[in-house]
């Protein structure tokens, strides 16, 4: 649909509906103020970051059919901010003449992982090697076929990590499948893939196809939670290249209207595998915020409204540090005085009210000469900061 919102209600201010109300939902919302937007979000916690900043949060469940209808009636287009939420649903809202993005479609290509790698590989965006495991006669031709290790997965409803589990040897498969949910969740095998690198690309394509690519970063993990950022990449020019052409062309692939986020291997020899791909606003492009002149937030609020894409165009090199809780605890930090006598610094929290271990609870951005210079800032008030009982 190429016409635009803006023109189309010049008497009627816009409001975008959420569903899903985290950290990412808080910063969209964040950035539609900015252009005189309104957001409304859907979300089953009453207590959730983006609740506690806009005035239209709604408490229900995406999984209700009625709940959504009901929602979705209350504003001009619906935007996500995970990946969770099932298309059929979606597809209802469409079929009912409500505006998804993006759209259903979308969605059903990239919510199921295996479908998702399907979907890159026939659009010839090089992917890790992947196999589906439904019965354990299949799961013992993948041992015999790809080797120990190999990484099992969810093919819907994991993230950081959560969704995975590393088969180290054939006695690792029972525990392997258990932890996971059983064959009949629907899983799928990747071949052990040793980098020496992950990467990431932020990509925001807009309603007519138009798009603005950020650069490719480092994104470092700590327990299958990214920790770090640094943007951009320390890598060559012609590797970088690589990267958002793949990404542009992954994007294509699914029809997205918005922000998304790919994360790359980068293997010994060279060669860069697309490792996921998630249909929405991702935490490797929280730098944006700070190091872009349109942050990755901005921007997809900008091209689900059919508005012009902002500049991806970075100021300074700048690093991103997550702030992971530790323990279990209420979600009040401590250090925050410490942490913003640290020059350059920008500290941002997620308002959470409670915190457990590996829980994003806020995250630190900085501007450098350098991406290095600009994560040792972050990390000296990252590391001020704890969130103790």
């Amino acid at each position: 649909m190429q016409r635009t919102l803006a023109n189309s209600r010049r008497h009627h201010q816009i409001t975008i509906g959420i569903l899903g109300g985290g950290q990412l939902a808080l910063m969209m919302a964040r950035a539609a103020s900015q252009l005189g937007i309104k957001v409304r979000v859907l979300d089953p916690s009453p207590v959730g970051p983006a609740k506690q900043s806009v005035t239209g949060g709604v408490d229900g469940e995406w999984s209700n059919q009625e709940t959504l209808r009901a929602f979705a009636s209350e504003v001009d287009l619906v935007t996500l901010e995970n990946e969770f939420v099932n298309a059929s649903l979606l597809a209802d809202l469409e079929e009912r003449g409500h505006e998804v993005l993006p759209s259903s479609n979308t969605m059903r290509l990239v919510q199921d992982k295996f479908i998702q790698k399907q979907t890159l590989l026939q659009a010839g965006v090089p992917v890790v090697e992947f196999r589906s495991v439904v019965t354990p006669e299949a799961m013992q031709a993948v041992g015999e076929d790809m080797g120990y290790p190999f990484v099992l997965k969810r093919r819907t409803l994991g993230y950081d990590g959560t969704g995975n589990f590393t088969v180290a040897s054939p006695e690792d498969v029972t525990r392997a499948v258990e932890r996971l949910g059983g064959y009949d969740v629907g899983l799928y095998a990747e071949k052990w893939c040793p980098f020496v690198m992950e990467l990431a690309v932020m990509i925001t394509r807009g309603r007519a196809g138009e798009t603005v690519v950020y650069p490719v970063v480092e994104s470092r993990q700590e327990n299958h939670v990214c920790s770090s950022v640094l943007a951009p990449a320390a890598i060559s020019a012609e590797l970088a290249q690589q990267a958002q052409s793949m990404a542009m062309k992954a994007v294509q692939a699914v029809e997205g209207v918005g922000t998304f986020g790919i994360e790359f291997f980068l293997l010994p020899d060279g060669v860069l595998v697309v490792n996921e791909m998630a249909p929405r606003v991702h935490n490797s492009g929280h730098y944006t915020l700070e190091a872009c002149d349109c942050s990755q937030f901005e921007n997809h609020i900008r091209a689900v409204c059919g508005l012009p894409l902002g500049s991806a165009a970075m100021r300074k090199p700048a690093a991103m540090v997550n702030l992971l809780a530790k323990t279990s605890a209420p979600g009040a930090p401590c250090g925050m005085a410490e942490a913003l006598a640290v020059p350059g610094a920008q500290i941002h929290l997620y308002g959470k009210l409670k915190a457990s271990p590996g829980r994003k609870m806020g995250h630190v951005t900085a501007l450098g000469e350098t991406a290095e210079e600009a994560l040792a800032t972050a990390s000296r008030a990252a590391n001020c900061i704890s969130f103790e009982d």
